[in-house]
């Protein structure tokens, strides 16, 4: 199948490059498409086995009202809780952690905030972590540099769509390419530096409005478990940094 991918440059200009049979042979020479089927088949056995215990006990009369009238759709739900929400998250930690500990100075302000904040507390709770405004920054940045996910999408065009001298058809299945987006020099001073400073004045968010910074969709397809996955975020960072 053919996808068309929309990249965003530097320069402003709109590029559609096309997924050929290339990419495919590539795939098949280097293994990689073996082990993916491989792995892909042992998520569906650990899938199947959730359906069915939960179909046996609604047919044996067990607590539970949720009907199972399409299982593939139970299943793209189940790996969209299972990959999407904990894979992406872990990433995000790797590399925060890993640009703190490339940038001491980051480290040593990100560390002393959360000591700061938790030292002396058995137990605390999100409106501690909500006030760890360096940290959160921190994140936002290694977000910037490091995108869980790099392509957005894929999104099926409802209308026919035409980019500059580019023509998109209708029903066509569209990758927006965030990558250069989040590193581009026209929007971003000093794009390939970790400064978690950016964000201290920057009107930029990650939540749609601004498309510099577009790392979870937009509009209607906008991910639903943006606040909640940063907040596991900075919860894990946090317990790293206090000890």
């Amino acid at each position: 199948m053919v996808v068309v991918m929309v990249e965003v440059v530097g320069d402003g200009r709109w590029w559609l490059t096309m997924v050929t049979v290339a990419e495919e042979l590539l795939h098949k020479i280097s293994g990689a498409k073996s082990r993916l089927v491989s792995d892909h088949k042992k998520v569906d056995a650990i899938i199947e086995d959730v359906l069915n215990e939960h179909i046996e006990n609604k047919v044996a009369g067990k607590k539970g009202n949720v009907e199972f009238r399409d299982e593939d759709l139970v299943d793209v739900f189940l790996r969209d809780i299972f990959l999407s929400g904990i894979e992406t998250s872990s990433i995000v930690v790797i590399w925060a952690f890993a640009k703190m500990m490339k940038n001491p100075h980051v480290m040593a302000k990100a560390q002393s905030e959360v000591r700061q904040v938790f030292t002396g507390k058995k137990i605390y709770d999100e409106e501690d972590v909500e006030t760890l405004t360096y940290l959160k920054l921190a994140v936002k940045e290694a977000l910037r540099l490091h995108l869980p996910v790099p392509f957005i999408g894929p999104n099926e065009c409802r209308d026919k769509t035409n980019i500059t001298v580019y023509t998109i058809p209708f029903k066509t299945r569209v990758l927006v390419n965030a990558w250069p987006l989040a590193r581009d020099p026209e929007s971003w001073n000093d794009p390939q530096r970790s400064i978690p400073e950016r964000f201290e004045d920057s009107f930029v968010d990650f939540i749609g409005n601004h498309f510099q910074l577009i790392l979870f969709g937009a509009g209607r397809r906008i991910r639903p478990g943006i606040l909640f996955g940063l907040a596991n975020v900075t919860h894990s960072l946090a317990q790293l940094l206090l000890f």
